[in-house]
């Protein structure tokens, strides 16, 4: 098949083309993003295949289907950027990457919760200006600890397990419990009861009508003052202006976060010559006690390769009408 690669940088190339020798697809690459204004180029190709900052609701949709595109291959596992309904109804199929690496994800996330805790950028700082001091720069023991997590899913099961290595109390809250994660010591309460009783939350959930800003001035208000929040989940699960207020007052003592709602519009590029023109990102980083990384939670070799592998896998079973496609269906809600 005749691919369009849309909104790709140069770690992509190779990876896909690597993964694309025993397929034989046509890959052609473009850096600009696929959107209602570039839809017309993606028209051209048999699938387009798109990342997690191009856009299509329905009227670029129309425009692909317009055209010769007959597939959507989603190189990640969300779709909240594609209208998977009017999709199905204009006859175009959406596949996904259900799982690039929960591992990559899961270990993201400690990591957020390491740098938040112990300092490490502002001790990294410092060091590299001969300044040694330990001033300003004390953590606390994650040993004991309660951590909330919210989704266990794959990614949250690992992140879990991980978290009991530190030894710590392990509280989470899903609509469907996992029995894994309570044979490994997980114990599930009320969201209430984990807001209210957790050190450090977690986000682990998919993004849907019901998820989004889960997290906000009403939630905020119920945790612990001091709480450590993470985000490596979707960036719309929180209301990021409440997260504002809550550092503001004090309320919320670390955030870190490695999505954002509109991330679409600053992530993936480089703006270090440029203003930032999200007034929210702009204001969340000038806290110190925030950490915001640019989507990389699943940035791993591993991760990647499989993101790589699976996509082009998508294709082929897309093209052969057999083997393992990853559709997404009509009535998915948005993840």
């Amino acid at each position: 098949m005749r691919v369009g690669v849309f909104s790709t940088e140069p770690y992509d190339r190779p990876l896909l083309l690597g993964a694309n020798e025993r397929r034989n697809h046509e890959l052609v690459f473009f850096e600009s993003r696929l959107a209602p204004d570039t839809a017309s180029l993606g028209a051209e190709f048999d699938a387009v295949c798109v990342f997690v900052n191009d856009a299509l609701p329905k009227n670029a949709l129309e425009r692909l289907a317009a055209g010769k595109t007959r597939l959507i291959a989603l190189r990640g596992a969300g779709y909240s950027n594609v209208d998977v309904s009017a999709a199905a109804a204009l006859g175009l199929t959406v596949a996904r990457v259900p799982a690039c690496s929960p591992h990559a994800v899961a270990e993201h996330a400690v990591g957020l919760i390491l740098a938040l805790n112990r300092r490490l950028q502002h001790a990294h700082a410092r060091v590299r200006e001969a300044n040694f001091s330990r001033s300003g720069l004390c953590g606390f023991d994650l040993f004991g600890r309660s951590i909330g997590v919210i989704g266990t899913g794959a990614i949250g099961a690992v992140f879990c397990r991980i978290m009991l290595g530190f030894q710590c109390q392990v509280l989470a809250y899903d609509p469907k419990p996992s029995e894994s994660c309570r044979r490994m010591g997980v114990k599930y309460v009320t969201l209430n009861d984990l807001l209210r009783g957790s050190d450090v939350i977690s986000l682990h959930c998919p993004l849907t009508p019901e998820t989004h800003h889960l997290i906000g001035t009403t939630s905020l208000a119920k945790m612990k003052r001091g709480v450590m929040l993470i985000n490596t989940g979707r960036g719309a699960l929180i209301d990021n202006r409440a997260a504002v207020s809550a550092l503001k007052s004090g309320q919320l003592g670390y955030f870190g976060i490695d999505v954002y709602e509109e991330e679409d519009s600053a992530f993936f590029r480089d703006s270090s010559q440029e203003a930032v023109q999200d007034d929210v990102l702009a204001r969340l980083s000038t806290f110190p006690n925030v950490v915001v990384t640019a989507h990389q939670g699943c940035f791993t070799r591993e991760a990647q390769a499989n993101i790589a592998e699976t996509t082009l896998e998508n294709v082929s079973a897309f093209e052969r009408g057999s083997g393992q496609l990853y559709r997404v269906p009509a009535s998915a809600q948005r993840a």
